[in-house]
């Protein structure tokens, strides 16, 4: 009985874990059409009347980054990140999986420190950009923000990997 209860709550942490990382890759691709408008009116108004507008390049590589970083760990979820597997397709599954953990708890590894240098370094500088003196701090927080996000999805890989290697 308490394994099933642990099994609930794992399959409802994974299932909110997976909505909230879902929503804000949303909220990233939504960023994706203000930035669009933005280059439009940037090439028109340069081309057609000489007149830029001021900021667009600081603006942005900030919609950019959110819509990279937002995106991340939703890549992750669906598998999306690249993968060269010539050598490991010939390998007995039970290797396979073996090296799947071990490179999931490497990838951990790296995406904890990202989320934690990501912290430290957005809670110490308060920065902003040259030309509209936009604070970097948010911006900054959002790489400890995604990676802690690609961490949880990393977390429920190796969770999952090393639940089918128990089962074999």
């Amino acid at each position: 009985m308490p394994q099933d209860q642990d099994r609930g709550l794992y399959v409802r942490l994974r299932d909110g874990v997976r909505r909230v990382v879902r929503l804000l890759c949303y909220l990233g691709m939504f960023l994706l059409i203000p930035l669009m408008l933005l280059t439009s009116a940037e090439v028109v108004g340069r081309g057609l009347w000489s007149r830029p507008i001021p900021g667009t390049m600081e603006i942005s590589s900030y919609l950019l980054s959110v819509f990279v970083l937002l995106g991340l760990a939703y890549t992750q979820q669906v598998k999306g990140h690249v993968r060269v597997n010539m050598i490991t397709s010939r390998l007995p599954q039970r290797l396979r999986l073996g090296l799947e953990i071990f490179t999931t708890l490497l990838s951990i590894l790296i995406v904890a420190v990202m989320c934690w240098q990501g912290w430290v370094i957005g809670m110490e500088e308060r920065s902003v950009s040259d030309m509209l003196r936009i604070p970097q701090r948010p911006f900054r927080l959002l790489v400890a923000v995604a990676a802690f996000l690609l961490l949880l999805e990393l977390v429920i890989d190796l969770i999952e990997a090393a639940r089918r290697l128990a089962r074999r």
